[in-house]
């Protein structure tokens, strides 16, 4: 028996707003799918500034809207927005057994990280080579930015040529600092199927890090984690969005298909 149609939800990543989505929201969209990308709570001008359990917080809100709808919902998590996400789906995964109509029933790494329960946004940075650090400031009221716009454009937006990656550069907001410190308390990738997009190009997470982020997961579930390479930098929502829209609404088909 084949499933019902899923619902979507993106979470962004770090210094990123729902609207940098649209295409690819409206490229899902335009497959028959509801799909939605959500406001972190870390880019608003909060004091004090929103942890990484606010974000959460706020993730798990906007999913057990759909669930207490009865839907079943995919989390499409980009970037820092893997974090959150794998914090949020406590008590709202659709496992099997659980009796539940509506759940999350698989979570998608976008170039994602993903900690081991007890690390942070910050530990899993820690492993990136020096030369593809963005270097960032904080200012006195606990927000990030950037310390050279341009030399960030150049790591995050490596596939678009320098003037499009400053264009994207100048629509960010700042980013709450105490939300890379906070530790994963829960890892809601243990509680359903995880898919992967690694980005082959990124310069930011690169490819070695994502692929200890999908050892991570497979040592800690003891599955194996649904791995797709796209040739694309860290922000393939600018570069490539038909390729990530195509990617998401194919995770949505193979499930409503999967028996």
């Amino acid at each position: 028996m084949s499933h019902s149609k899923p619902s979507i939800i993106i979470v962004p990543g770090s210094f990123s707003l729902p609207e940098f989505y649209d295409t690819v929201v409206d490229g899902v969209a335009s497959k028959g799918y509801e799909v939605k990308a959500i406001r972190l709570r870390s880019t608003e001008k909060l004091q004090p500034p929103a942890t990484m359990y606010d974000d959460a917080a706020a993730i798990a809100r906007e999913v057990a809207t759909l669930v207490d709808q009865g839907k079943e919902v995919i989390l499409v998590a980009h970037s820092y927005g893997g974090v959150p996400s794998s914090e949020s789906i406590k008590g709202l995964a659709k496992t099997e057994g659980s009796g539940k109509i509506g759940g999350v029933v698989k979570l998608a790494y976008l170039t994602a990280l993903v900690p081991q329960l007890g690390a942070a946004s910050a530990d899993v940075l820690a492993d990136i080579p020096a030369e593809n650090l963005v270097e960032l400031q904080v200012d006195e009221e606990g927000y990030m930015f950037f310390a050279d716009n341009a030399a960030a454009a150049a790591l995050c937006y490596s596939d678009l040529p320098a003037a499009e990656g400053k264009a994207w550069m100048e629509r960010y907001p700042q980013h709450s600092a105490v939300s890379f410190t906070n530790p994963l308390s829960y890892a809601g990738y243990k509680d359903v199927p995880v898919s992967y997009l690694l980005c082959a190009d990124d310069k930011v997470i690169p490819a070695q890090v994502q692929k200890k982020q999908i050892e991570i997961i497979e040592k800690e579930t003891g599955r194996e984690v649904d791995v797709t390479v796209i040739p694309t930098g860290h922000i393939p929502i600018a570069s490539a969005p038909e390729k990530v829209a195509d990617w998401i609404a194919g995770l949505a088909t193979q499930y409503e298909k999967a028996e």
